[in-house]
């Protein structure tokens, strides 16, 4: 019986090192304690930041000290509770770790709505008076004064601020239920061995060129959420309600607008990509036709979707060939970024495989001014290689911009994370296509690239969709069922997928499953890093040094300007439908292609 390994009985060489952020739990004990003696004496600047340049300067630094303390707290707890769940120390740690981040945001919640309060005068004398002082500010005060509108009260903000572990609150129960609580039943794989079902392995049964055993997983785990499938949906509802309160709180009109304010983003970019992508499922259905044609079955299913197309070509990938081709792949990117990643391989950056009560899927985390961090789930795959690239681009986009940036800028906004991180798997893509003679190697790797098409623009767009429609739904006070989520899923996935595919009745389970949906309008960043990617990777091999030298710098600027104007200057608009038109092109070219050798 082959059964997950416990967290310690894991090998050290494919663990990441926790001690690089505090050495052990005591240090960590230790700084908590210090950074709630800051939080707690942080309130002296309340009320007095009108009163002179310096004051507001003091409060700004030690805001962003104290900001970097709690989040490294945070971070160390949290990827402890992920690596086992299971584990009582870390789920300890963690609580302790969010409480303080709550404290700390309703503690610092009074500086916006103070800062808005000074007289426009006031504030552009000492800034005049101090320009050097205030430079490093200069972005993060003009998105305030942009969002003036939607800033309460600092009475009002300190509310909210409180009432952020409520809403919190769904998200967790369902962490826990998805990571800690749920188990999975054992299938027969294709010698005929019993072998747990996880959601980790889960992929990789879907993978499996034997049918029964793509069809037994698949029913397996849509069986084991429908078993929880009304706790779930109650979980997602209250998510929900509680994306409209915040809105309505701040007086957006929508939550959707609510949620991409923040980057300055317009609800046009969101509603531009469903738009477009809608345009183009024509070809998303001729891609389900050939790939029917290609399997050469008379029914193709939802659990047909992940089989690779060319079984010969279906070769292991072990964790050490996945570096050295990521290397490869991404040498072209120059000498600076090529040491960078092997100094994320070479030195505790990366946990590599699954263990009993670790979280599923994979990310990219860390803490400035010690390093970043990789959360794998490794299977020998390609699937794997690519996640690796995947998870390394976001890894050294927080590394280049810690490395140019001050903390206040330090972070990422999703909407282009994601580029980074999927130009490194377009770039590997182009690396491999490039290297391969064999004409059923290539095959199965444009099938790959296509079923990325599918998975990141086409599926992450359909999950956009939803969130949209939920949220309306709740907007316009309709309840949010089991019942009535599960219909809207699945009459998308019809849409979506065409009339060559049976769109199996476990299928309309599948919104149960995604914890994305628990950070509203998030997944739609896939779709639209994607698009951007996919021009970013063409420009850098088409262009050479100076496409390079863009997304250099591109990668060292975190947060230092609006999303929008980031990709601008790398060469991308995303305002305009120019990048998913592109992007869409090249899915056409891929199955253009594939049909030619078929």
């Amino acid at each position: 019986m082959d059964t997950l390994p416990k967290r310690n009985e894991m090998d050290s060489k494919s663990i990441w090192h926790l001690q690089d952020i505090y050495k052990d739990i005591s240090s960590w004990e230790e700084a908590f304690l210090s950074a709630e003696n800051a939080v707690n004496a942080f309130s002296s600047f309340m009320g007095n930041l009108g009163k002179s340049a310096q004051i507001l300067l003091d409060c700004l630094q030690k805001s962003n000290d104290i900001s970097l303390m709690v989040e490294q707290l945070y971070v160390y707890a949290f990827m402890g509770f992920h690596q086992d769940s299971t584990n009582t120390v870390y789920q300890g740690l963690s609580a302790k770790a969010e409480a303080l981040m709550i404290q700390y945001a309703s503690a610092a919640s009074f500086i916006v709505p103070e800062i808005l309060s000074i007289p426009q005068k006031t504030l552009s004398d000492f800034i005049s008076e101090n320009a050097s002082s205030f430079a490093v500010y200069t972005h993060f005060l003009e998105n305030i004064l942009r969002q003036k509108n939607h800033t309460l009260s600092s009475q009002e903000e300190a509310l909210l601020a409180q009432a952020t572990e409520l809403g919190a609150a769904p998200q967790n129960i369902f962490t826990m239920l998805n990571d800690a609580d749920m188990k999975f039943p054992m299938i027969e794989d294709e010698t005929g061995k019993q072998v747990e079902l996880t959601k980790g392995r889960y992929t990789s049964f879907l993978e499996n060129t034997n049918r029964r055993v793509r069809k037994e997983a698949f029913t397996a785990l849509y069986s084991t959420y429908a078993k929880q499938q009304n706790t779930i949906a109650a979980a997602y509802s209250s998510s929900v309600k509680g994306d409209v309160f915040f809105a309505k709180a701040r007086k957006y009109a929508s939550s959707l607008e609510a949620a991409l304010e923040d980057d300055n983003i317009p609800s046009s970019v969101y509603d531009n990509l469903i738009q477009t992508v809608h345009k183009h499922l024509p070809l998303m259905h001729r891609y389900i036709q050939l790939r029917k044609k290609m399997l050469s079955l008379e029914e193709l299913h939802m659990y047909d979707l992940y089989v690779p197309l060319v079984e010969e070509a279906d070769k292991k990938i072990s964790f050490e060939e996945a570096k050295q081709t990521v290397s490869k792949a991404l040498a072209i990117l120059g000498k600076d970024y090529a040491a960078a990643l092997q100094k994320g391989f070479e030195n505790g950056w990366i946990d590599v495989y699954e263990n009993q009560g670790k979280r599923s899927g994979a990310y990219s985390w860390g803490v400035y001014g010690v390093h970043p961090y990789v959360l794998l789930n490794h299977n020998d795959n390609i699937n794997s290689m690519f996640t690796l690239a995947h998870e390394m681009g976001h890894a050294l986009h927080s590394y280049f911009t810690w490395q140019k940036q001050p903390y206040i800028y330090s972070g990422h906004k999703i909407f282009v994370a994601e580029v980074a991180s999927t130009c490194n798997e377009a770039l590997l893509m182009n690396y491999l296509l490039e290297h391969t003679q064999d004409t059923a190697t290539k095959k199965y790797l444009l099938n790959y690239f296509m079923e990325q098409f599918r998975g990141t623009l086409f599926r992450q767009t359909m999950f956009a969709e939803f969130e949209k429609i939920t949220h309306q739904m709740i907007e316009k006070g309709e309840p949010l069922t089991c019942e009535n989520m599960s219909n809207i899923y699945y009459e998308l996935n019809k849409q979506y997928f065409g009339n060559d595919i049976v769109i199996d009745k476990e299928i309309a389970l599948e919104w149960a499953r995604i914890p994305h949906f628990y950070n509203a309008f998030y997944v739609y960043q896939y779709a639209t890093g994607y698009s951007a990617a996919i021009a970013l990777s063409q420009k850098i091999t088409k262009e050479g040094q100076p496409a390079i030298d863009r997304y250099l710098d591109f990668l060292s600027k975190g947060n230092s300007q609006y999303s929008i104007d980031l990709l601008k200057s790398a060469g991308v608009d995303m305002t305009t439908a120019a990048p998913i038109e592109n992007a869409m092109k090249v899915f056409e070219s891929l199955l253009d292609e594939m049909e030619s050798l078929c």
